[in-house]
């Protein structure tokens, strides 16, 4: 059984207000991505690491490849305007590989996912074909939809929300990455997806819970520092959290 890391780092992460994507932000004399290529590349039971990049942005990221020596390192994929595009991209590059393999799809942009949770979810792929990562909400969870029968608007034009329904705060969870499976299933599931006319982009557990519904999808659990570079304040905080060494592997 072979694991391959497929980091997904094809977004332009325009919420960061940045001229470059998050994921070449520098966090504590590094790029962002660096930490994440540089988890599964250390980690023993990777085989292999993938990285899907944006057109624009391969150049840079075949330079930081060449400076960092990453010996597992052995794909640099296009990335498609979606991000379940990207991830199709990813998962053609390797359709040749035995029915056995595992592809583990990470986001570039959570730069501190540990050895903990990667060993979690290569030990789950033993007895499961599709595992995902998520942290137990602490916050009740609202299901809010916009009135769409009334008369009345916000100033910005949008249609003010009530609450539909309130589910049981313990059985709502966070999704964090890597989310993980066996190839054939995951390419099975965007064959079907990409023939429904009425397809949205989800995340990659999503795709394959619609698409392949018979399949059971394993939870492990992630971790809150396993978060997703969003804004400017995510990078300070995770910087001082390696400078205080709060953070895994570092």
């Amino acid at each position: 059984m072979k694991n391959i890391a497929v980091v997904l780092a094809g977004g332009m992460g325009k919420r960061m207000c940045s001229q470059v994507p998050k994921q070449f932000l520098m966090l504590s004399g590094r790029t962002v991505i660096e930490y994440s290529i540089e988890r599964f590349n250390s980690h023993p039971s990777i085989d292999e690491v993938c990285v899907v990049i944006h057109p624009e942005w391969r150049e840079k990221m075949e330079g930081i490849i060449e400076k960092n020596c990453w010996q597992k390192l052995k794909k640099v994929v296009d990335g498609g305007e979606e991000r379940y595009m990207s991830t199709l991209n990813a998962v053609m590059a390797y359709i040749d590989e035995p029915d056995d393999t595992n592809l583990l799809i990470h986001d570039a942009a959570r730069p501190m996912v540990s050895s903990e949770i990667i060993d979690r979810v290569v030990a789950t792929l033993q007895t499961h074909e599709a595992v995902g990562v998520a942290v137990p909400s602490t916050d009740t969870v609202w299901e809010v939809h916009p009135d769409f029968n009334g008369d009345m608007k916000l100033k910005d034009g949008e249609l003010p929300r009530f609450i539909a329904r309130i589910p049981e705060r313990k059985l709502m969870w966070r999704a964090q990455t890597p989310q993980a499976f066996r190839l054939p299933l995951i390419r099975d599931a965007y064959q079907r997806a990409l023939q429904d006319a009425m397809f949205q982009a989800t995340d990659d557990c999503g795709v394959v819970r619609k698409y392949m519904p018979g399949t059971k999808i394993a939870v492990v659990e992630g971790e809150e520092i396993n978060m997703k570079v969003t804004t400017p304040q995510d990078i300070d905080f995770l910087g001082k959290c390696l400078e205080n060494n709060n953070c895994p592997n570092k």
